[in-house]
């Protein structure tokens, strides 16, 4: 009956995995024999545990990631052009932390979007708030907080982000009012948040994209000297996932 009240107390006080880890100590007698500091060492860790994985379901659920990656599965054998302690030092997310920016470009199809992805999910098992997002959808979105008189409210939205991941830019041409939106949010998370960026464009034709030269000149000068750069080269990965056509197709 006692450590029945006590668990629900710990429910009570919204500590369910001590509550958790208590229930299973008393179902165990092997438990009986352990020091009293373990036991309760164990039954804070399993709070702990049990509060990271939630804060991580939430992140996760929040960074909209379109695909599942992992930094421990990046693929240092095919050749990419990767280089692996750089990539290990970007695995830090110390970067992040400091307020950086990163562009990856590269042809299609060389996972630049997985890459992305895996380095996002990173921040997320590190506490950091992150969003995917791509370009295109993006500018739309901003687009239409302009049309409803919300567009900085949309940018303190966007800002709130540790790491923004902007995929996909260079895609679509953007139109003179898309392009200064973009130096509005480049700016806004310039020294605040870091920022990450994938490309099938080389960064060295970026400017061209842009009709407005006087707003190009403002975001390259924000984005490269502020910016890490991982160039992936090679033959699209999708090309080499793809099955054998059947025999007669």
């Amino acid at each position: 009956m006692m450590n029945n009240n006590t668990i629900e107390k710990l429910l009570d006080l919204k500590l369910g995995g001590m509550a958790e880890e208590l229930q299973r100590q008393i179902s165990n007698p092997a438990y009986q024999d352990l020091p009293f500091e373990q036991r309760i060492r164990s039954i804070v860790d399993h709070e702990v545990t049990v509060r990271d994985n939630r804060r991580l379901t939430v992140l996760l659920r929040r960074a909209h990631f379109p695909v599942e990656a992992s930094v421990e599965d990046i693929d240092y054998q095919t050749s990419r052009g990767m280089d692996t302690a750089q990539m290990l030092s970007l695995a830090s997310i110390n970067w992040v932390r400091e307020k950086n920016n990163l562009v990856i470009t590269g042809p299609a199809g060389t996972g630049k979007t997985w890459l992305a992805c895996a380095i996002g999910y990173q921040a997320c098992r590190m506490g950091l708030y992150s969003l995917f997002v791509r370009v295109p959808i993006l500018m739309e979105q901003l687009t239409s907080s302009r049309a409803t008189n919300a567009f900085l409210h949309r940018l303190a939205y966007l800002k709130k982000f540790d790491l923004l991941i902007l995929d996909d830019w260079g895609i679509e041409s953007l139109s003179r009012r898309a392009q200064n939106d973009l130096l509005e949010l480049i700016d806004s998370r310039l020294d605040n948040k870091a920022t990450l960026i994938t490309s099938q464009m080389p960064m060295s034709v970026w400017h061209d994209g842009f009709e407005n030269k006087t707003i190009a000149d403002a975001v390259m000068d924000r984005i490269i000297n502020s910016s890490y750069h991982v160039q992936l080269k090679g033959e699209s990965l999708r090309k080499k996932r793809r099955p054998l056509a059947k025999l007669g197709g």
